[in-house]
């Protein structure tokens, strides 16, 4: 796992005028070259909920931070060939731990989403804010990381105007499956406590 203390539950979060999450414990650094300009400097209105492992389902090592700063040792995995010219980056990273790990300030745009629309509009990238969760569609996530996901969606909510909230999946299906099927939305739902338009089931697809 990434070197640092491992978040405590229920520990807040806070998100300065720059778009950076407040430095301390559970809470890393590592910026990410993966970034730029929002169109019109834009305020994020959607959350867009991910999943990743480097290789698919190894959670140990820094394979993704590494990945997200353009320094993966491409050599170290035979699986890392398939992302050998793949230049992506999300604005946040949380780990089984609960470790969050911040790559590009909430003011930019990550570059996250890809080929993605939601409610008619496309380029979600330059709208929302991504979130990554080590794991994979199938095995479940950590109580550690739904805590720390309830108090970063709080802190972003507290940031920017967020109205909504989608995993990849609805925003580009049938060409992402991420959070999958193994992230529970109810429970998210219930601990951020916040608005209907956070479950996808009232709009299948954000589309």
């Amino acid at each position: 796992m990434t070197a640092g203390t491992p978040a405590a539950p229920g520990l807040s979060l806070s998100i300065g005028p720059d778009g950076w999450l407040a430095e301390g414990r559970g809470v890393l650094r590592r910026p990410s070259p993966n970034h730029d300009q929002r169109p019109d400097d834009e305020d994020p209105c959607l959350l867009v909920i991910h999943n990743i492992s480097l290789p698919p389902g190894v959670f140990t090592g820094d394979a993704i931070i590494d990945f997200f700063q353009n320094r993966l040792d491409i050599a170290s995995h035979p699986w890392f060939e398939n992302i050998r010219d793949l230049r992506v980056s999300a604005h946040f990273l949380i780990r089984r731990d609960g470790t969050v790990v911040q790559f590009v300030p909430t003011v930019l745009r990550a570059w996250h989403a890809g080929v993605s629309s939601f409610e008619g509009r496309e380029r979600c990238n330059d709208f929302s804010i991504g979130i990554e969760l080590e794991g994979t569609d199938t095995l479940a996530y950590t109580d550690a990381q739904y805590e720390r996901l309830d108090a970063l969606a709080a802190a972003i909510r507290a940031r920017h105007p967020i109205r909504a909230v989608r995993g990849h999946e609805h925003i580009a299906p049938g060409r992402k499956t991420d959070p999958g099927e193994a992230f529970d939305w109810e429970r998210f739902e219930r601990g951020e406590g916040s608005h209907e338009t956070t479950h996808h089931r009232h709009h299948p697809g954000g589309r």
